[in-house]
C-alpha cells in the first residue's frame, strides 16, 4: 500500500521511467514521420498546450508583475547564456585529456551553449512551487536571445559556425509560445470563477504532455543508428551530466535563498 501510494506520488519520475523504456522497445513510433507525427505534435501543439495551460492558470496580475523583477532576469539570462556555457567550457577543458570520446564533449559544451528548452523550463518551476510567471518570461525571452548569442557561442568555444533559419525559428517561438499564452490569458478572462472554483489540475496536464516530450526525444535517439560510442565514455558521460546538474541546482539553491523573495525561484533544466 506503501508503495502505491509513493508511486502515485512520484507519477511523474516513474512516467520519466516508463517513456524510455517504451521508446527504447519501439522507437519507430515516435520518431520523426513516425505515428505520432513529433516534427508536428510535439514541436507544435505539445508546446502550445503547455503555453496555453500557463495562460489558463497564472493570474494576469502574476505575469505583469514578473516582467518589471529586472534583476532576477538579469541573473538568469547572465547565468544560463553566459556563467554556464563559459563554466562547462573549462570544465571541458580538464576533461579533454582523458579518454572520453571527443564528440560526446563537444555535445556537451553544444548544450551548454543552449538556451533552457521553453516547454520544461516553465513545467518544472510549477512543479516545485517557483514563480512560473518569470520561467515563462525567462524561458521565451532566453529563447529569442539564443538565435543570435547560441551560434556567436558555438563559434566562440567549439570554433564551429552555421547559418541559422532567424525568421522561422522567431515565427515558431512566436507561435507556440505568445500566441498561445495570450489566446489562454483571454480564455482566463472569461472562465475566471469556474477556474477558480473547479481548479483543474494544470500541473497534471502540463507534466503529461512533457512525457510525451520526453519519449518522442528518446526514440530520436534509440532509432539513430549511427550512434556507435563505447559503454565506458556514455556512463562517464551520464555521471558528469547528473554531478554538473546538482552541483549547479546547488549554486544556483545558494544564490537564490540570499534574496528574500524566496518565491522567485526558476528551473534551468
Amino acid at each position: 500500500m506503501r508503495l502505491l501510494e509513493r508511486v502515485r506520488k512520484e507519477w511523474f519520475m516513474v512516467g520519466i521511467v516508463v517513456a524510455i523504456g517504451a521508446a527504447k522497445l519501439e522507437p519507430s513510433v515516435g520518431v520523426n514521420g513516425g505515428p505520432l507525427k513529433p516534427e508536428i505534435t510535439v514541436s507544435y501543439i505539445a508546446v502550445a498546450t503547455i503555453f496555453f495551460n500557463s495562460g489558463l492558470s497564472l493570474k494576469t496580475e502574476e505575469l505583469t508583475s514578473a516582467l518589471v523583477h529586472l534583476k532576477l532576469h538579469l541573473f538568469i539570462q547572465v547565468f544560463t547564456l553566459a556563467f554556464f556555457p563559459t563554466t562547462i567550457w573549462l570544465f571541458l577543458q580538464l576533461l579533454s585529456v582523458t579518454s572520453i570520446n571527443e564528440w560526446l564533449l563537444k555535445g556537451l559544451q553544444t548544450v551548454g551553449c543552449m538556451p533552457p528548452p521553453v516547454s520544461s523550463a516553465v513545467i518544472l518551476t510549477k512543479a516545485v512551487g517557483g514563480n512560473e510567471a518569470a520561467a515563462i518570461f525567462n524561458s521565451a525571452f532566453g529563447s529569442f536571445l539564443g538565435i543570435v548569442v547560441t551560434p556567436v557561442l558555438l563559434l566562440l568555444f567549439l570554433g564551429s559556425s552555421s547559418s541559422v533559419p532567424f525568421t522561422s525559428i522567431f515565427s515558431q517561438l512566436f507561435m507556440t509560445v505568445v500566441v498561445p499564452l495570450v489566446i489562454g490569458q483571454i480564455v482566463r478572462r472569461y472562465i475566471k470563477d469556474w477556474l477558480e472554483r473547479k481548479k483543474p489540475p494544470f500541473g497534471v496536464v502540463s507534466s503529461s504532455v512533457l512525457l510525451m516530450i520526453i519519449y518522442t526525444t528518446f526514440c530520436d535517439t534509440f532509432s539513430n543508428p549511427n550512434i556507435d560510442l563505447d559503454k565506458f565514455s556514455l556512463i562517464l558521460i551520464l555521471f558528469i551530466i547528473v554531478s554538473i546538474q546538482l552541483s549547479f541546482m546547488l549554486l544556483t539553491f545558494v544564490f537564490s535563498t540570499r534574496d528574500p523573495d524566496a518565491e522567485d525561484s526558476v528551473c534551468r533544466p
